[in-house]
């Protein structure tokens, strides 16, 4: 009985170790933006590049750009409604809620009147 326990408990541990590997490797993600509220995010990709080129198709904007990767972390993308055109921000953060503050206090301070989150993305254990 005590070895089963013990074996158990090593099959437990292996367990652990590979969901937690698992959790950093797809740890890569991207936030792209464009001109009048266009978007584009990846997340959980195995490599930044990929990331950044999936969230470059999304946003389907040829003047895109990205403007967070990520890395077990999260961005948001700010937008002003009265103008989707006009004033935007974008920020990134260990967590959703700050990310989403620094968007919406970016897009207030570049002029936006009526500022809301457009977009969002937490990557992994962001």
């Amino acid at each position: 009985m005590v070895t089963f326990g013990r074996a158990f408990a090593r099959f437990a541990f292996a367990g652990a170790l590979v969901l937690s590997w698992i959790g950093v490797v797809h740890a890569a993600g991207a936030l792209a933006v464009g001109p009048c509220g266009a978007y584009g995010f990846a997340y959980d990709y195995t490599r930044h590049d990929a990331a950044r080129a999936e969230a470059m198709r999304k946003c389907a904007g040829k003047d895109c750009k990205v403007v967070a990767s990520m890395k077990l972390n999260c961005a948001a993308f700010a937008v002003d409604m009265r103008n989707a055109c006009g004033s935007y921000g974008f920020a990134s953060a260990n967590r959703l809620g700050p990310a989403q503050n620094t968007a919406l206090k970016q897009c207030y301070s570049n002029g936006g009147k009526d500022c809301v989150i457009r977009a969002f993305v937490c990557d992994a254990k962001g």
